[in-house]
């Protein structure tokens, strides 16, 4: 078989079902190899930096690899910034890119770039094929690495020439890496530490991550907290890992977290850390942060334990069997939580969330966006999968819309990209054709990756697209207002398009809402057409902002309110 055959037979060994990708002549044996087959089905994405996106909202809605293929030079650049936001969001991806053929690496041939060196700080790992002998084992092991321990992007650059060379095809069944080991079981000595010590809090929190859905967690994690009967928060990474509706949840932590799970964690005595990585963004001033807590970390990758802040009980090992193993210490376990501490514990809480710390003004004749997001949650009964770009139209959707369940909030954490939320939300919706899929965006985010309604139109993507839109970069704007003194530098989009008749003149449907009556109306027809992709264009106040914060350098304490 040749080269390009024995790609698209491993990719089907795999299972792998859809592969997002743009051609180029570095891969064209490849793309002749997927035409003459009907088990992998091609996504057609109209830049790079999409199909890469659009695999991260694959692997994240359904926690499966999402796959890309792009070609040489510039569309191996032009997928940097997908490949290095997976990276930060460790995203199981493989991503395979065309390479020049071996005889002119280092000549600058045509569409030549070093896509193994410029791609090294933002991936997981990374494997340039030479030998066409090599390419079934070097794809088994990219799918391997990607998707076990901490997960994240593999690239594989495959030279023009190996995909046309023969060889004889053998995939391996499994596959051992001596070097590369992670970690599955948490060492029970220190499970047994973390109960003992946790048994003892007065004032206990749980802190959760993206780790926790990354590992399949959720149920264990619902099951821990019940047993506990702690309060529970999350990173926005870890929306839906547990039950936004249920009573012992205090909403999201950190620089746009609610005042409760803040205060909350600034007064804890005993921290749960479980499957989270302490982000600057979590923890605001480290010299600042959980003053007063001893910290238990659970997490798979040994390199995020005491990376930021120094615990005092770090577990190695997947999120979900370490939770396991502590459930069962805890239901064998003489001591049981001190009731009377949490009682006054949750009567503190409580007091905190009386503040109300995500009002706004319901009474504004303008369209507040905090309305536009709590909208949606009631009438997609907050059953909708979401995907957002980042900025303001990010925070909102992470406090207003509710997620009760894992793997529906499909956002870009870690690399703050824009540009993320459409392509993610077409990988979504191909991955669950008969979900609601809802693209929560700004106008500037949205006018990033604008190209890929064409997409959208092409496989038929009945996607709702939500934008705030204001007029300005909104946090930025945000930002200076707060730490500028109010000079709004580049920070006004002055030449706007008339996104109503620019999503009609992609073939969808356009909508404009001015008012704050016709809201409720707009997204209600919106939903009801199953097979349409309706862009919303609500114009909302320009002089709204997100609320609570916490500014960089200050404690989780010290937020400004409203």
């Amino acid at each position: 078989m040749t080269g390009a055959e024995i790609f698209v037979r491993c990719l089907q060994e795999e299972g792998v079902d859809l592969i997002f990708g743009y051609p180029g002549g570095a891969v064209l044996h490849i793309y002749d190899a997927l035409y003459k087959q009907d088990k992998v089905n091609h996504i057609l994405v109209r830049h790079e930096q999409a199909a890469v996106h659009a695999a991260e909202g694959y692997a994240k809605s359904t926690q499966r690899p999402g796959v890309a293929l792009v070609t040489s030079g510039p569309g191996a650049t032009n997928a940097i910034t997908g490949i290095a936001d997976a990276y930060m969001d460790s995203v199981p991806l493989v991503v395979f890119t065309g390479q020049v053929p071996t005889s002119l690496i280092g000549n600058d041939a045509f569409q030549e770039v070093d896509t193994v060196g410029i791609t090294r700080p933002c991936v997981k790992h990374n494997f340039l094929v030479k030998d066409v002998r090599d390419l079934a084992m070097t794809i088994k092991k990219a799918f391997y690495i990607a998707t076990t321990g901490r997960p994240g992007p593999v690239v594989v650059d495959i030279p023009k020439d190996v995909t046309a060379a023969r060889c004889v095809f053998d995939y391996p069944k499994s596959i051992k890496i001596r070097s590369y080991n992670p970690t599955v079981k948490g060492h029970t000595g220190q499970i047994r530490k973390a109960v003992e010590l946790i048994l003892q809090a007065r004032q206990p929190v749980i802190y959760s991550g993206g780790g926790v859905i990354l590992a399949n967690a959720s149920k264990s994690l619902t099951e821990f907290a019940r047993l506990l009967g702690a309060p529970v928060t999350n990173t926005l990474m870890g929306l839906g890992a547990y039950p936004a509706s249920d009573q012992q949840f205090v909403g999201m932590l950190g620089m746009h977290g609610t005042y409760e799970a803040n205060m909350a964690m600034h007064h804890a005595d005993v921290l749960i850390a479980i499957g989270a990585r302490f982000d600057d963004r979590v923890t605001g001033n480290v010299d600042k942060f959980c003053p007063t807590a001893r910290i238990v970390h659970v997490d798979v990758d040994p390199a995020s334990i005491s990376k930021n802040v120094k615990v005092d009980i770090p577990i190695v090992g997947g999120v979900d069997h370490v939770l396991k193993a502590m459930i069962k210490e805890l239901e064998h376990a003489k001591a049981k939580p001190d009731q009377e501490a949490l009682k006054a514990w949750w009567a503190q809480i409580n007091e905190w969330r009386a503040m109300d710390c995500l009002k706004y003004d319901r009474n504004s004749e303008l369209i507040k966006p905090q309305y536009v997001l709590e909208t949606l949650w009631r009438e997609t009964q907050g059953d909708a999968f979401v995907t957002s770009d980042v900025g303001q139209h990010q925070m909102w959707a992470a406090q207003f819309y509710r997620f009760d369940k894992p793997n529906r909030w499909i956002n870009s954490g870690g690399l703050g990209t824009m540009g993320f939320g459409l392509p993610a939300a077409m990988g979504v919706q191909l991955a669950h054709p008969g979900e609601t899929v809802v693209c929560v965006t700004g106008e500037s985010s949205i006018q990033m990756c604008i190209q890929e309604l064409s997409t959208c139109l092409q496989y038929g993507l009945p996607i709702k697209v939500i934008t705030l839109n204001n007029r300005f970069m909104g946090m930025v704007r945000q930002w200076q207002e707060f730490f500028y003194q109010g000079r709004y530098s580049m920070s006004y989009m002055d030449a706007l398009p008339d996104f109503q008749m620019l999503a009609e003149a992609y073939g969808h449907v356009g909508m404009r809402i001015e008012k704050p009556a016709d809201v409720e109306g707009a997204i209600k027809e919106a939903l009801a057409m199953k097979d349409r992709l309706v862009f919303m264009n609500f114009l909302t106040d320009q002089t709204e902002n997100v609320y609570p914060m916490v500014p960089a350098g200050a404690g989780q304490n010290e937020m400004i309110l409203l």
